[in-house]
């Protein structure tokens, strides 16, 4: 007769899991007795736990070089930034010394002022336009003051001067008024900031230069014309050798018998007189206005566009021209040289500068990334010991008659 198996009640388990877990790491459990399906299902799970937390701690490690990889490069920029902060110094120090010293070109100066000034106010007289809400900022306040402004270079029409008032009324006729009051901007964010929109994308006219114009006494209304230098494709060629206003090496053109064109004096990229600060590293290519510049231009009247159409007849009244530059800078050539290389070191500053900020980003970013996969490494270790506890314990005891 077969005797009648009697089940026992289910035993449980039960234990703290606070304190459990917080001495997991260094509990060690002799679990011999156990029977041999659970030894091998338990090697199995080590084996397999072992390989995933030894990959994580790769990931780990590898992410802790990429931390110290932008770490380095921070430093060094840093380094960087310091060396040319301390040449910047020593050579405003020396342009100081000059020009505290010197009195020499004031008369000339003073003449090219006056015709510039009187740019300025041509300008101004241009109602409602974006160039005349530029020049009253430049005249008032100084474009840096502004977030809308801070990337904007000038008006096309006070950002180059001429040698004679020929000349100044050929270059803006051929160029146009919506040209000459152009606004230059050296980037593209620059160029998106002068314009904001709505939630229902209409213009906000409290924003951007619109937003500006109020406050100075100034409207705008209508469309106005932006050249972005970052975005326009510089010349690649050379500049004439020894040329303190770094003159484009051209060739002359020629007719096919060899001769030059009637009436060609020379290209109008070579004809405007720059200022030295704009003659390199304005825009973030390191290249200056000069590179921007197209076109031929003839003395008689007549005006030549690449495409072969021509413009002829009676001139008309030009409202707004370029300024006039009187005579060549007297400037000394080792005194041009520092300006020179002072414009470098700072193009090269704001450069290294936002390489900083590129490197802080990525540091930032790795550093998210070592925390997140520091916390998937505990956390997996913890709970793949734990399974491998309730595994281990049978939790399940069966008593038979």
């Amino acid at each position: 007769m077969l005797s009648e198996a009697r089940s026992l009640p289910c035993f449980h388990l039960v234990f703290d899991v606070a304190t459990f877990e917080s001495s997991i790491g260094s509990v060690k459990l002799d679990l011999e007795y156990l029977n041999p399906k659970c030894d091998m299902e338990k090697t199995i799970k080590v084996e397999t736990v072992e390989s995933y937390s030894q990959k994580l701690e790769d990931d780990l490690k590898k992410m802790g070089l990429k931390i110290k990889h932008h770490e380095d490069n921070l430093k060094f920029l840093k380094s960087q930034i310091n060396s040319i902060e301390e040449s910047v110094i020593d050579m405003q120090v020396n342009l100081g010394q000059y020009y505290s010293s010197s009195t020499t070109g004031k008369s000339s100066n003073t003449s090219a002022t006056e015709t510039e000034q009187q740019t300025i106010q041509n300008i101004l007289r241009q109602e409602k336009t974006a160039a005349g809400i530029v020049c009253q900022m430049k005249v008032r306040h100084g474009l840096q003051i502004s977030q809308v402004t801070k990337d904007v270079l000038g008006v096309v029409a006070i950002l180059g001067k001429v040698h004679d008032d020929n000349l100044s009324r050929l270059f803006s006729e051929y160029l146009g008024l919506e040209t000459m009051l152009a606004i230059v901007c050296k980037t593209y964010e620059g160029v998106k900031a002068l314009e904001k929109y709505d939630k229902e994308d209409m213009i906000d006219t409290n924003a951007g230069l619109y937003g500006l114009g109020p406050p100075i006494g100034r409207l705008l209304n209508g469309r106005f014309l932006v050249l972005c230098l970052e975005k326009l494709r510089p010349f690649t060629g050379e500049f004439m050798p020894d040329d303190p206003q770094r003159k484009l090496s051209l060739l002359n053109p020629r007719l096919p018998d060899g001769r030059p064109p009637p009436g060609f004096v020379g290209f109008a990229v070579n004809m405007i007189h720059l200022d030295n600060i704009h003659l390199s590293c304005v825009a973030r290519s390191g290249h200056g206005l000069r590179e921007t510049f197209d076109g031929a231009i003839s003395l008689d009247g007549g005006i030549l566009r690449k495409n072969g159409l021509h413009y002829l007849g009676s001139r008309k009244h030009v409202e707004v021209k370029f300024p006039l530059t009187h005579g060549i800078s007297n400037i000394p050539a080792n005194i041009v040289e520092i300006e020179e290389q002072m414009k470098l070191w700072n193009w090269r500053e704001e450069r290294l500068l936002e390489d900083m900020k590129r490197e802080e980003a990525l540091l930032n970013h790795a550093k998210n990334l070592f925390r997140l996969q520091s916390q998937e490494l505990m956390d997996y270790l913890s709970q793949s010991a734990l399974r491998q506890v309730f595994c281990f314990l049978n939790l399940s005891i069966v008593y038979n008659y």
